[in-house]
């Protein structure tokens, strides 16, 4: 984290589901409980996200189908425009999902290393990987206790969030620093 010429991303997965999600909460005794409302589906929206730790910038790409080689390969070539727009050598640390690691982008992978690299966490380790913050600070921020009809006030809710991250770097750094 100390050399100034790499910049250290970090990337992860995560799934919005349709039906959202609610918190505890405290209700007084004489209070009748309130129903949350979910819409009878098991829809969800797919992203792809990485945050840059020197400065917070946060880049995403929504998935349209599953997670897969493919649509990881797609989404490295974006996050490595991004990082040579500076200048410096990316490294984006990751967790060990099986098409991190597709023979479909092994020979991509081997021409770039010297410019782009990718660090594996250990298996099993998501406390590590500290872009899981932001998924549960965006699901606390734009779909905790809400009740969504379609699938695409899930997805304008979430990118709504996304995008204001675009603009509350310092937020992401802080959230994302590893000490």
């Amino acid at each position: 984290l100390a050399d100034e010429t790499v910049d250290i991303w970090m990337e992860d997965e995560v799934h919005f589901k349709q039906y959202g999600s609610s918190c505890r909460m405290w209700i007084a005794k004489e209070e009748k409980d309130p129903v949350l409302f979910h819409a009878p589906t098991r829809d969800k929206a797919g992203y792809f996200g990485a945050v840059r730790l020197r400065d917070g910038k946060f880049v995403y790409l929504k998935e349209e189908k599953s997670f897969d080689g493919n649509s990881f390969f797609r989404f490295m070539k974006y996050v490595k425009t991004m990082s040579y727009a500076h200048g410096k050598r990316a490294v984006v640390i990751l967790d060990n999902a099986r098409y991190h690691h597709a023979r479909r982008h092994k020979e991509w992978r081997e021409k770039h290393e010297k410019r782009f690299a990718l660090e594996f966490l250990p298996p099993y380790s998501p406390e590590l990987n500290t872009s899981e913050r932001i998924w549960k600070l965006t699901r606390r921020h734009a779909i905790h206790n809400r009740y969504f009809a379609t699938l695409k006030e899930v997805v304008a809710a979430v990118e709504s969030q996304f995008d204001q991250w675009a603009g509350h770097k310092e937020t992401l750094k802080k959230l994302c620093a590893v000490n």
